[in-house]
Order: C-alpha cells, then structure tokens, then sequence
C-alpha cells in the first residue's frame, strides 16, 4: 500500500507529536512495520494468557521475548537512524545532530 495514497497519507497526517520526519525507503518501512505487527501480535498473545489465568512464569517467558522483540526493532531503527539522517546531516553540515543522537542513546540505555 506504500504509493502515492500512502504517500499522501503521510503527507497530510504528519505526526502531532513529531518535530521532523523522515522518508523511508519502502523496503525499511514493510520491515518495521512487519516487526511491530509481530510485536502486537505477542502483546495480545500475553493479554490472552492473563485472560485466562496462565501460569505466571508462562507470562514473564512471553514478556521477555516481546521485550526482545522491541530491542530489536530499536536496533534496527536507530542503525537505519545513523545510516541516513545522522549520516546526511554530518555531511550537511549540522553537527548538532550528533548531540541529539547522543541524547537518545542516553534515552534508550536507562
């Protein structure tokens, strides 16, 4: 669905809570997303087995790997970070860029 609908989605329906955006390539996007339909799907998963009442060390094991799962997604988010904006805005010139990705790194290793 990423073509021009989704493209003028996008373009109309810019995040609120985001001060820049980025254009992603349309294989990065189908992987992100697939990685997060996975990670929703586990997060159901463990509601279903609250639900109905499973063991509680049954959870923790499935919390662990939907923790897992979001590690990785973070990882492959801030690799494609680095590789493109990070990467342009060295180039272009805007060394500020490398305060805020070090702010974010700050973020994620709480």
């Amino acid at each position: 669905m990423k073509n021009q609908e989704l493209e003028q989605n996008i373009t109309e329906e810019k995040c609120p809570h985001c001060a820049k955006h980025k254009e992603r390539s349309e294989k990065e996007y189908k992987d992100l997303i697939n990685r997060l339909s996975r990670i929703e799907g586990q997060i159901r998963g463990i509601r279903g087995m609250v639900e109905k009442d499973c063991y509680c060390t049954d959870i923790l094991v499935q919390v662990s790997a939907v923790t897992s799962a979001l590690n990785s997604f973070n990882k492959v988010l801030l690799a494609n970070h680095i590789k493109s904006c990070v990467a342009q805005d060295i180039r272009d010139g805007k060394e500020e860029t490398v305060d805020e990705l070090v702010e974010t790194l700050q973020k994620l290793m709480k």
